[in-house]
């Protein structure tokens, strides 16, 4: 067990807030013809798409993410389908670091909705009475309707348990002492880094209980995960602070399915352009560079094309589309121009643009026009990120059907108001 960093803590230090129904709360906050209506949020307008997000009302009624339009209005006539707006999302979630962080150091924001925050000396004792009066600034100053749900525990993993337990709005504290308690009453799904795979695993080991998980040694929850993350798991369900090794930077990347009207060669191409360069501009702002461009493509009919092409490590703009433009006409001929369902492209082999060293092979001429385009690019993000916009960039651009291409909110990524 040395090797995963454990501490027993004696009180709870992890204050975790979940706030519910994200994307469609935003949209019922700003717009009060939405108020006390089923919501299902789509990436796009087509009757085609799946719900990215649900409101209350319509998780009520059996409406969820993933749920077709057409089986939500099966379920609900009446629901309202607003268009994801992800920059909304993040100026609202910008607004909620804010008054976060006017309460409690904030140790970790872990997606659009969800906050880890840290407790230290009395906010120990007094966590209750901070949390309640997060929710009450939460209200006054972002709004009533974007509402937080609110877990207390002795780590991170029990805390985001406690913030799901009551929702909407709940607010649950698992002290030490209260372990294991109300855990029993859980699911084995309902806890995190337990999806349908790893269920299916615990069920064949004979565990289909939180309470049989609970009464694991160690080894053998090392052993049912085959690694040292079900050891992690174990300890985390039982109040131990696990530490973990800091994640390295592998990749930068973006993906986007094309509607019909997107699928023709020249469509595409637009489509990864756009991609790159604003894969290319989240890689500078981060102090990389790039030794490796891939493209991927797929088309109507399934199937699938990928390259990889070498560089120097580079990180403007104009290297990475002239990488593209090459790369997409061959993979243009590899599928016999048949039209395309989706593209992707990934800059990867990163080294830190301060470890960068010079190609000795590189021509005066070549190193000169280099550094112009690298100045150029630094010129350009500094604008951009001063008007939290594009408003310049290189060549032409397109914005797909559905828009925020390259810049959509994932898990673990929220982008930069400057990204859309």
């Amino acid at each position: 067990m040395q090797e995963i960093g454990l501490r027993q803590p004696e009180q709870v230090e992890r204050l975790y807030i979940d706030f519910d129904s994200f994307f469609a709360s935003v949209e019922q906050q700003l717009r009060p013809e939405l108020r006390g209506r089923p919501v299902g949020v789509l990436p796009l307008n087509s009757r085609h798409t799946c719900v990215i997000a649900a409101s209350y009302e319509a998780k009520n009624l059996g409406i969820k993410t993933g749920t077709s339009v057409t089986e939500a209005k099966e379920r609900c006539p009446d629901i309202a389908f607003p268009i994801a707006r992800h920059d909304e999302y993040v100026r609202q979630h910008q607004k909620i670091l804010e008054v976060v962080g006017d309460h409690l150091p904030i140790l970790k924001v872990w997606s659009i909705d969800e906050v880890e925050c840290e407790l230290i000396g009395r906010e120990r004792v007094n966590c209750l009475q901070i949390a309640r009066d997060i929710r009450t600034d939460l209200a006054e100053r972002v709004g009533r309707y974007i509402t937080p749900s609110i877990g207390i525990a002795s780590n991170q993993f029990l805390a985001k348990v406690a913030a799901e337990m009551e929702k909407p709005q709940g607010l649950v504290i698992l002290t030490p002492d209260d372990l294991p308690g109300r855990l029993f009453d859980l699911a084995l799904d309902d806890l995190p880094g337990i999806a349908q795979n790893m269920l299916a695993r615990l069920e064949r080991s004979g565990i289909s209980s939180v309470e049989a998980l609970w009464n694991l040694s160690p080894k053998q929850a090392r052993a049912i995960w085959h690694s040292v993350e079900g050891e992690r798991l174990w300890a985390q369900l039982h109040g131990f602070a696990v530490s973990r090794e800091e994640t390295v930077r592998r990749m930068f990347g973006h993906g986007r399915m094309l509607s019909s009207d997107w699928r023709t060669a020249d469509k595409a191409l637009s489509c990864a352009r756009l991609l790159t360069v604003k894969a290319a501009r989240r890689m500078r702002k981060e102090g990389y560079a790039a030794s490796i461009f891939s493209l991927s493509l797929m088309t109507t009919q399934g199937n699938r094309w990928h390259s990889n092409c070498a560089l120097p490590p580079s990180i403007d703009d104009q290297t990475f589309i002239e990488a593209l433009n090459r790369m997409f006409a061959l993979g243009l001929n590899q599928t016999d121009r048949k039209p395309f369902k989706r593209v992707a492209i990934t800059l990867h082999g990163l080294v830190p643009q301060t470890a960068r060293i010079n190609d000795l092979f590189e021509s005066a001429s070549a190193r000169l026009k280099r550094e112009r385009r690298e100045i150029l690019m630094a010129a350009m993000d500094k604008l951009n990120a001063r008007y939290q916009s594009h408003v310049l960039g290189i060549g032409i651009r397109q914005e797909p059907p559905g828009g925020y291409a390259g810049a959509k909110i994932a898990f673990g990524r929220i982008p930069d108001l400057e990204d859309f």
